[in-house]
């Protein structure tokens, strides 16, 4: 994972109230007149005087984008203006994208692990269980690893005990160890998922009320174990093989959600709708796949989608989630990871690998196995 710039890092402490205004289609209501005046209005925006002229830019190239993309009927997918309208697309990828990884500690796949000889649902949204929690916003720290590894956790503690409870990122952040450097170095600097569930096998647990969320800014602080209050933890976890479609999709069926990853950094401006063939296959961030269904007013395809919850708080896309084009069996797009050591590497392993899926969506995954409350 590569760390925050300090250029984006100065971005985001000058703007500490991201992500609280809701985002609308400007476009399609305001007939392109808002201009960045308006921007910085709506979304309480405060530069230094020498940083100004470039967050305009970036606005209007932003702008320009979001106009050519919404004025193709070809597309898939709306772009809007959102608090991340004054970055550019470096800026973006370097604050809130993190590396992950598969992790050297994820054990081989279980013969049938996620896999159902049963048909599968045309459509699931663990949503509607009362197993995901609330959005949350992982800010400018480079934890998306950890939001992933401990929001699926939730949900599978969740579907075992009937209980939803809230878990705290920061246990994991400042004190999941990360010594072989996967994802990155640690903490904002990233890790994996797999690393995080290996570490709540033996710690367990906390909750966001005991040990809260201190890292929106870019600071790792240091482990407080006497923050630590286990109410929750796992005896193991598995890790889907990479690409491979029917692990993946009966696994979030059957199983509930999954930890997963993806090329994220074209989603900075995606407002609503399927996302599709815009991204790479340079994995980056960690997210948390949440079901899967298909979208009839789709402007193009037969519209089947995977639905991913994100970590950049719930006025980013569609309430926080996004949909990404899903093709089915064998007819998933593969490329070259040409970037690894922004998220599949362990100690600056350089070696290009291939994943598969919109996004490289069938990159890594895992999710944790005997989720278990703790008394």
């Amino acid at each position: 994972m590569k760390t925050a710039s300090a250029v984006a890092g100065a971005i985001l402490a000058s703007s500490a109230s991201a992500f609280l205004r809701t985002s609308c289609d400007h476009l399609a209501t305001m007939e392109y007149r808002y201009t960045f005046e308006d921007f910085k209005a709506e979304y309480g925006k405060a530069y230094a005087a020498a940083d100004e002229p470039k967050r305009k830019a970036a606005f209007d190239s932003n702008l320009r984008t979001i106009r050519e993309h919404n004025a193709d009927a070809s597309q898939t997918f709306k772009m809007g203006l959102n608090d991340f309208a004054d970055l550019t697309a470096a800026e973006f990828k370097a604050q809130f994208t993190s590396g992950i990884s598969k992790g050297p500690l994820a054990p081989p796949l279980e013969d049938g692990a996620g896999a159902g000889s049963a048909a599968l649902p045309d459509s699931v949204d663990w949503r509607t269980k009362s197993v995901v929690t609330a959005v949350k916003n992982q800010g400018g720290c480079g934890s998306c690893w950890a939001f992933s590894a401990t929001e699926t956790l939730e949900s599978h503690v969740a579907i075992a005990s009937g209980k939803l409870l809230t878990l705290s990122e920061q246990q994991v952040v400042s004190c999941s160890p990360n010594p072989d450097h996967c994802g990155g170095t640690g903490g904002c600097k990233g890790s994996t998922q797999p690393l995080a569930f290996n570490y709540t096998m033996t710690a367990g647990a906390t909750t966001e009320a005991d040990y809260p969320y201190k890292s929106k800014l870019g600071i790792n602080p240091k482990c407080k174990p006497d923050l630590i209050k286990p109410v929750a933890g796992n005896s193991g976890f598995v890790s889907l093989p990479s690409n491979n479609y029917t692990a993946l999709i009966s696994a979030v069926a059957n199983l509930g959600p999954i930890a997963i990853s993806a090329a994220a950094g074209p989603w900075q401006l995606y407002e609503k709708g399927v996302f599709s063939k815009k991204c790479s296959f340079n994995m980056d961030h960690g997210i948390q796949l949440v079901g899967y269904g298909a979208d009839s007013s789709a402007a193009s395809g037969d519209g089947m989608y995977w639905l991913v919850r994100n970590s950049w708080g719930a006025t980013w896309g569609e309430k926080g989630y996004i949909r990404l084009e899903r093709n089915g069996e064998g007819k998933e797009p593969c490329g070259m990871d040409t970037t690894p050591t922004d998220g599949d590497a362990c100690g600056g392993n350089k070696t290009a690998v291939q994943y598969c899926g919109e996004c490289a969506i069938m990159s890594s995954s895992a999710y944790p196995t005997g989720a278990h409350l703790i008394n």
